[in-house]
């Protein structure tokens, strides 16, 4: 299989140095948190139009973990799970990815809240986010039921 390289297109600026000291690892605990993601120059005309939504969904390297295995003890709960399973950063490819409050965009520098990236996060890619299911949808999200 041959190797995908990613190009950042910006940095994350957070209040959280290290990841597992300090950093939010749920919903509710990362919902106060502001920080902001500096795009680079060179990418700053992609963020044309982007003001007109309310949230971002940000894909970003994990450059500060290192993969540890497929099964892995998520932060809450006592049980091993598959690393597909959590959101736990120590994965095959390091990539992640966070769903933000977009709150003003200052030339390059994108201000946001709901932050759990830590501070040197490249930035991979930003999509605007967009909700995709209907109210009455079914929305399981399996071994978390109770914990978020």
């Amino acid at each position: 299989m041959e190797e995908i390289r990613f190009r950042p297109i910006g940095v994350v600026h957070s209040p959280f140095k290290e990841p597992f000291s300090g950093a939010p690892k749920t919903p509710s605990e990362r919902r106060d948190y502001q920080g902001t993601i500096e795009i680079y120059p060179e990418f700053k005309d992609g963020l044309r139009d982007l003001d007109g939504f309310s949230h971002i969904i940000v894909i970003f390297y994990f450059h500060k973990a290192k993969y540890s295995g497929l099964i892995v003890k998520p932060y809450l709960d006592d049980n091993y799970k598959g690393v597909f399973a959590t959101r736990f950063p120590n994965r095959p490819n390091l990539v992640g990815s966070s769903v933000v409050q977009l709150l003003e965009i200052n030339g390059n520098i994108l201000n946001i809240k709901g932050l759990d990236m830590i501070e040197g996060s490249p930035v991979i890619d930003i999509k605007p986010y967009i909700p995709e299911f209907k109210s009455d949808d079914k929305i399981r999200i399996g071994w978390l039921e109770g914990k978020v």
